[in-house]
């Protein structure tokens, strides 16, 4: 395989510049990928988009299918007409050199709640099509991933290892119930992630009008507060409650002294072998969709 040389540089969203307080997917990602054009990179990595929890950490995401809903850019859903100029009016006054998530999470999701109200609202017939296109298609991780937030939400944000069992081990009546009686927060759920892949998808096409690869990362664990983790809990060393009997981590070296205690868990590679590693498949063939180029983060941890 020929390989030619390229130069490029890692820059994640958050960091771009930005009225609503973290970099988004609006005019300035655009902006971004001119300035790389016309500086001759050919590469810009980024880390993964994953929704992020607790410690606002792209490596500790709630799916390691979803999008990161804070990433939406209000200025197209202005565009979209999902919002009206009077819903940005209030927006608040954020730090010019520093992401401050507590307040940006707020306002991020006080607009996202608005344009799902406009879309519910007014019906726009071709968004309408295409969110409902969006859920067929992605239908194998969106489902699990919509009902996990919703009852997260339902719990108070806590990590689902504190939910009532019922929930925690996925009652197949509880869910149904849940799902009829919390269907607009499910669909909520749901429709902050059409916008987020619509959004990306632009961006992802107009970087290759510009002759730009993206580097996306995998990370080789995921978050045990995590879609994932909940609904595929065969997959995990997890005991009968739910809770890891052994996490990732790394021994002491030149880094830490102490060594690190990540706290992901663990796989289980002989059910993943079983099922002739399906998830896996499908998370590298969802995050082919995205980027262009895939760094496997810890790749060694496959082997050794």
């Amino acid at each position: 395989m020929a390989l030619q040389r390229k130069s490029g540089i890692l820059l994640h969203p958050t960091s771009l510049p930005g009225p609503d307080g973290i970099g988004d997917l609006g005019p300035e990602i655009y902006h971004w990928i001119d300035f790389l054009d016309q500086c001759g990179c050919r590469l810009w990595q980024i880390l993964p988009l994953g929704p992020t929890g607790y410690g606002d950490s792209p490596y500790q995401c709630f799916s390691a299918f979803a999008g990161n809903p804070y990433l939406v850019s209000p200025l197209l859903l202005l565009e979209q007409g999902l919002l009206l100029p009077s819903d940005l009016s209030d927006r608040p006054t954020f730090p010019n050199h520093a992401v401050d998530f507590g307040p940006v999470i707020t306002w991020k999701i006080t607009l996202l709640d608005r344009a799902y109200a406009h879309f519910i609202k007014n019906k726009p017939a071709a968004i309408k099509k295409a969110y409902l296109e969006f859920c067929t298609k992605e239908n194998e991780w969106l489902q699990d991933f919509a009902l996990f937030m919703g009852i997260k939400e339902a719990f108070g944000g806590v990590s689902w290892d504190h939910w009532t069992e019922e929930y925690r081990k996925r009652n197949p009546e509880t869910l149904v119930l849940f799902e009829r009686d919390h269907s607009d927060v499910i669909e909520k759920q749901k429709f902050r992630q059409f916008l987020f892949f619509q959004q990306w998808e632009l961006v992802h096409e107009y970087a290759h009008k510009k002759d730009i690869q993206i580097i996306g990362d995998i990370p080789i664990f995921v978050s045990y507060d995590s879609a994932d983790a909940w609904s595929h809990p065969e997959l995990f060393h997890l005991d009968a409650k739910g809770l890891p009997t052994c996490v990732a981590g790394v021994p002491p070296d030149y880094f830490s002294p102490t060594g690190q205690l990540w706290g992901n868990p663990l796989y289980r590679w002989d059910v993943h072998k079983a099922q002739n590693y399906a998830w896996w498949i499908n998370r590298l063939r969802a995050t082919l969709k995205v980027v262009d180029i895939i760094r496997l983060d810890h790749f060694r941890g496959f082997y050794n």
